[in-house]
Protein backbone atom coordinates (compact mmCIF):
# COMPACT_ATOMS: atom_id res chain seq x y z
CA UNK A 1 0.00 0.00 0.00
CA UNK A 2 1.58 3.56 -1.14
CA UNK A 3 0.75 5.73 1.63
CA UNK A 4 2.17 8.94 2.87
CA UNK A 5 5.17 8.92 4.49
CA UNK A 6 4.14 10.20 7.28
CA UNK A 7 2.01 7.54 8.33
CA UNK A 8 4.76 5.53 9.66
CA UNK A 9 5.81 7.90 12.36
CA UNK A 10 2.43 8.14 13.86
CA UNK A 11 2.72 5.97 17.26
CA UNK A 12 0.91 2.62 17.03
CA UNK A 13 -1.12 1.02 20.24
CA UNK A 14 -1.23 -1.71 21.50
CA UNK A 15 -4.16 -3.47 23.36
CA UNK A 16 -5.02 -7.05 24.65
CA UNK A 17 -8.39 -8.33 23.30
CA UNK A 18 -9.08 -11.59 26.25
CA UNK A 19 -11.50 -12.54 23.09
CA UNK A 20 -8.20 -13.14 21.07
CA UNK A 21 -6.31 -14.60 23.96
CA UNK A 22 -8.84 -17.36 24.25
CA UNK A 23 -9.58 -18.02 20.91
CA UNK A 24 -6.11 -18.05 19.72
CA UNK A 25 -5.90 -15.25 17.43
CA UNK A 26 -3.20 -13.63 18.99
CA UNK A 27 -0.55 -14.49 21.85
CA UNK A 28 -1.66 -13.33 24.73
CA UNK A 29 -4.69 -11.30 23.18
CA UNK A 30 -2.06 -8.49 22.63
CA UNK A 31 -3.03 -6.51 19.28
CA UNK A 32 -1.20 -3.67 17.65
CA UNK A 33 -3.04 -0.99 15.78
CA UNK A 34 -1.99 2.25 13.45
CA UNK A 35 -3.28 4.97 12.28
CA UNK A 36 -2.50 3.35 8.70
CA UNK A 37 -4.94 0.58 9.78
CA UNK A 38 -7.58 3.42 10.67
CA UNK A 39 -6.97 4.62 7.27
CA UNK A 40 -7.87 1.38 5.50
CA UNK A 41 -10.64 0.97 7.55
CA UNK A 42 -12.75 4.29 7.04
CA UNK A 43 -11.20 4.44 3.10
CA UNK A 44 -9.45 7.89 3.51
CA UNK A 45 -7.56 10.58 6.00
CA UNK A 46 -8.99 13.54 7.06
CA UNK A 47 -8.83 16.02 9.82
CA UNK A 48 -12.27 14.02 11.06
CA UNK A 49 -10.31 10.58 11.25
CA UNK A 50 -6.96 12.06 12.77
CA UNK A 51 -9.28 13.32 15.41
CA UNK A 52 -10.86 10.67 16.34
CA UNK A 53 -7.68 8.46 16.57
CA UNK A 54 -5.96 11.01 18.37
CA UNK A 55 -8.65 11.21 20.94
CA UNK A 56 -9.44 7.13 21.25
CA UNK A 57 -5.88 6.67 21.81
CA UNK A 58 -5.38 9.76 24.10
CA UNK A 59 -8.25 9.00 26.07
CA UNK A 60 -7.03 5.07 26.74
CA UNK A 61 -3.32 6.58 27.68
CA UNK A 62 -5.14 8.55 30.55
CA UNK A 63 -7.79 5.70 31.50
CA UNK A 64 -4.90 2.68 31.57
CA UNK A 65 -1.73 5.40 32.31
CA UNK A 66 1.16 2.25 31.69
CA UNK A 67 -1.17 -0.65 31.86
CA UNK A 68 -1.91 -2.00 28.57
CA UNK A 69 -5.82 -0.95 27.58
CA UNK A 70 -8.55 -3.60 27.96
CA UNK A 71 -10.35 -4.07 24.20
CA UNK A 72 -14.09 -5.09 24.83
CA UNK A 73 -14.07 -3.75 28.52
CA UNK A 74 -14.59 0.04 27.70
CA UNK A 75 -18.03 1.32 27.00
CA UNK A 76 -17.88 4.91 24.30
CA UNK A 77 -20.58 7.73 24.53
CA UNK A 78 -20.34 10.23 21.55
CA UNK A 79 -22.63 13.88 22.10
CA UNK A 80 -23.86 13.54 18.37
CA UNK A 81 -26.44 11.21 17.14
CA UNK A 82 -25.01 8.46 14.71
CA UNK A 83 -26.48 9.86 11.60
CA UNK A 84 -25.36 13.60 12.69
CA UNK A 85 -22.07 15.37 11.47
CA UNK A 86 -19.13 12.99 11.72
CA UNK A 87 -20.13 11.09 14.36
CA UNK A 88 -20.35 7.40 12.60
CA UNK A 89 -17.25 7.88 11.13
CA UNK A 90 -15.72 8.81 14.55
CA UNK A 91 -17.47 6.27 16.23
CA UNK A 92 -16.27 3.26 13.68
CA UNK A 93 -12.76 4.65 14.74
CA UNK A 94 -13.86 4.08 18.64
CA UNK A 95 -15.06 0.61 17.68
CA UNK A 96 -12.19 -0.95 15.81
CA UNK A 97 -9.61 0.39 18.95
CA UNK A 98 -11.82 -0.47 21.53
CA UNK A 99 -14.42 -3.45 20.16
CA UNK A 100 -17.58 -1.50 21.51
CA UNK A 101 -20.47 -1.50 19.61
CA UNK A 102 -23.86 -0.83 19.60
CA UNK A 103 -25.88 -3.84 19.31
CA UNK A 104 -24.47 -4.96 15.92
CA UNK A 105 -21.13 -6.70 17.75
CA UNK A 106 -20.35 -10.06 18.99
CA UNK A 107 -22.45 -11.52 21.39
CA UNK A 108 -19.70 -13.44 23.17
CA UNK A 109 -19.40 -17.29 24.24
CA UNK A 110 -21.03 -18.43 27.33
CA UNK A 111 -21.73 -14.57 28.78
CA UNK A 112 -18.14 -13.56 28.16
CA UNK A 113 -16.87 -11.20 25.89
CA UNK A 114 -19.95 -9.84 24.77
CA UNK A 115 -19.18 -6.37 22.69
CA UNK A 116 -22.77 -5.44 22.60
CA UNK A 117 -24.50 -1.48 23.71
CA UNK A 118 -20.75 -0.16 24.65
CA UNK A 119 -21.36 2.39 22.22
CA UNK A 120 -24.09 5.23 22.33
CA UNK A 121 -25.34 8.01 20.33
CA UNK A 122 -27.07 11.14 21.52
CA UNK A 123 -25.81 11.74 25.06
CA UNK A 124 -25.28 14.44 27.06
CA UNK A 125 -21.73 14.80 27.93
CA UNK A 126 -18.90 17.98 27.93
CA UNK A 127 -17.35 16.77 24.52
CA UNK A 128 -17.43 14.87 22.02
CA UNK A 129 -16.32 11.65 22.76
CA UNK A 130 -16.74 9.67 26.28
CA UNK A 131 -14.56 6.76 27.46
CA UNK A 132 -15.07 4.44 30.48
CA UNK A 133 -13.13 1.30 31.91
CA UNK A 134 -15.92 -1.06 32.85
CA UNK A 135 -13.75 -2.52 35.48
CA UNK A 136 -13.10 0.87 37.36
CA UNK A 137 -15.68 3.19 35.92
CA UNK A 138 -12.94 5.71 35.64
CA UNK A 139 -13.95 8.09 32.71
CA UNK A 140 -12.37 10.92 30.60
CA UNK A 141 -14.61 12.79 28.09
CA UNK A 142 -12.32 14.39 25.18
CA UNK A 143 -13.29 17.24 22.13
CA UNK A 144 -10.96 17.53 19.77
CA UNK A 145 -10.09 21.27 17.62
CA UNK A 146 -9.00 20.99 14.52
CA UNK A 147 -8.83 25.26 13.96
CA UNK A 148 -6.22 24.43 15.79
CA UNK A 149 -4.53 23.81 12.45
CA UNK A 150 -6.17 25.91 9.77
CA UNK A 151 -6.21 24.23 6.37
CA UNK A 152 -3.80 26.11 3.55
CA UNK A 153 -5.09 29.39 2.41
CA UNK A 154 -6.21 28.08 -1.53
CA UNK A 155 -7.37 24.84 0.41
CA UNK A 156 -10.87 25.77 -1.00
CA UNK A 157 -9.70 26.79 -4.64
CA UNK A 158 -7.82 23.51 -4.77
CA UNK A 159 -11.06 21.51 -3.74
CA UNK A 160 -12.67 23.62 -6.35
CA UNK A 161 -10.28 22.71 -9.06
CA UNK A 162 -10.01 19.18 -8.26
CA UNK A 163 -13.52 18.40 -7.84
CA UNK A 164 -14.24 20.39 -11.32
CA UNK A 165 -15.06 17.22 -14.13
CA UNK A 166 -12.20 18.39 -16.25
CA UNK A 167 -9.42 18.95 -13.51
CA UNK A 168 -6.28 17.06 -14.69
CA UNK A 169 -4.41 14.55 -12.45
CA UNK A 170 -1.85 16.97 -11.79
CA UNK A 171 -4.69 19.34 -9.97
CA UNK A 172 -6.20 16.02 -8.50
CA UNK A 173 -2.92 15.71 -7.16
CA UNK A 174 -2.02 18.57 -6.00
CA UNK A 175 -4.81 18.74 -3.81
CA UNK A 176 -4.46 15.57 -2.10
CA UNK A 177 -1.04 16.51 -1.05
CA UNK A 178 -2.16 19.75 0.41
CA UNK A 179 -5.07 18.16 2.55
CA UNK A 180 -2.49 15.57 3.41
CA UNK A 181 -0.53 17.72 4.50
CA UNK A 182 -2.64 19.50 6.88
CA UNK A 183 -3.28 15.79 8.52
CA UNK A 184 0.53 15.31 8.96
CA UNK A 185 0.58 19.27 10.26
CA UNK A 186 -2.38 17.93 13.07
CA UNK A 187 -0.35 14.62 14.10
CA UNK A 188 2.70 17.10 14.51
CA UNK A 189 0.28 19.57 16.61
CA UNK A 190 -0.82 16.88 19.36
CA UNK A 191 0.89 18.40 22.39
CA UNK A 192 -0.61 22.11 21.42
CA UNK A 193 -2.57 22.53 24.61
CA UNK A 194 -6.14 23.92 22.52
CA UNK A 195 -6.13 20.61 20.19
CA UNK A 196 -7.22 18.27 22.37
CA UNK A 197 -9.88 18.98 25.34
CA UNK A 198 -10.29 16.97 28.54
CA UNK A 199 -13.15 17.17 31.06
Amino acid sequence: MNQPKFFDSIPTIVLRDPLSDFLGSAQGGLIEYSYGEIVKLTGHSCPTVAGAWIMTTRALKRLYGDETPERGAISVCLRDNADEGVAGVMASVATYLTGATTDTGFKGIRGQFDRRNLLSFGQDIDGVMSFERLDTHARVTVSFNSAVVPPASNMMTMLSAATDPEATPDQKAAFAQVWQDRVRRIFESTDHPDLIRYS
